[in-house]
Formats: C-alpha cells, structure tokens, sequence
C-alpha cells in the first residue's frame, strides 16, 4: 500500500508532526503540500492530510493548503483511503479548535476518498470545533502549545488504529 503524509503549515508544528507519523509508519512518503499537483495527490492508496487551524472567520485553512485547494478538489481519489490530523490551540481558539480538518475532510470526501482515524472527542476544553460529528472527531486533534505531553500517545494509539483499519505497518 502506497502511503503519503501531505502536510500544510507555517510555524513547523505541523511539519514536525509529519515527520513523526513518518517514523510511526516507516512507508509513507512526506509531502509537503506546498509544491504538489493533482497525481501527487493520487498516486497514493493512504493519504495522511495535516494542517494547522486558523482562527479566521471567512477562511480556516493555513496558507499552503489555501493555495492547493483546487489541486484537491480536483482529484481523483475513488477507491482511496483518506486520514486526517489537525493542529490547533484549544486555549486561545476555543471555538475554532482543529476547523481546518473539516475544510479537508469534505474535499476529500467530495474527490471520492473515505475517511478514515476518526478520534474520540474526549480530554479536549474548548467550545466549538467544526471537525467534530457526534462523539468523534474527523481526524486525530493535537494541542502541541497546551497538550503537548499527550502528543506522543495520541500519535502512537492513532497509528496503531490506522493500521487496524487499513492494514498499513
């Protein structure tokens, strides 16, 4: 299985974590997404999306991902497998908390991709977070400013819940 890390962000959090879940899943390839076109995207069976949230009310993804919106859209990605991981300040931004999630999650879904690592919503204190459905987060949550003794754990447990999902070592 072709796995790929696709990552957007501008303080290096997010990179970091990429580069982690890199280690954890010693096939997948990182990409930042900064430079990708539309068969990056679609070359992979996995794809790991990561993004940082923006505190903005008209527009909730970081930068990188802004400018590789249509390049998403656009793609093809039937028959694929689509994870989610998302950066955000649950102090500081409690009703924006992982927002850029959502963003991705429904271009994912409307390229074709299922989804995949949802993330219980529990041991999180913010107010509101459009990358939530019911009890569950769409993607894996990660406070590294507020939370950041979780982050290990978090990654490990959701690595270990992907590859029970997809197979993936």
């Amino acid at each position: 299985m072709r796995i790929g890390i696709f990552y957007g962000g501008s303080t290096g959090n997010t990179a970091l974590i990429a580069k982690r879940l890199s280690e954890l899943v010693n096939t997948a390839r990182l990409n930042p997404i900064a430079n990708i076109v539309r068969a990056d995207l679609e070359a992979y069976d996995l794809l790991i999306l990561g993004t940082s949230s923006w505190h903005d009310e008209g527009d909730r993804l970081q930068s990188d991902w802004n400018d590789a919106y249509d390049c998403l859209r656009e793609a093809q990605l039937e028959g694929k497998k689509v994870a989610l991981y998302g950066l955000g300040d649950q102090i500081r931004y409690p009703d924006a908390f992982v927002d850029g999630m959502k963003a991705l999650h429904d271009l994912a879904v409307a390229a074709g991709a299922s989804i995949i690592g949802k993330w219980p919503d529990r041991n999180y204190d913010y107010t509101s977070s459009a990358a939530v459905e019911g009890d569950y987060f769409l993607g894996l949550p990660l406070d590294v400013e507020n939370q950041d003794q979780l982050t290990e754990q978090r990654l490990a447990t959701w690595v270990s819940q992907l590859q029970e999902e997809v197979g993936i070592t």
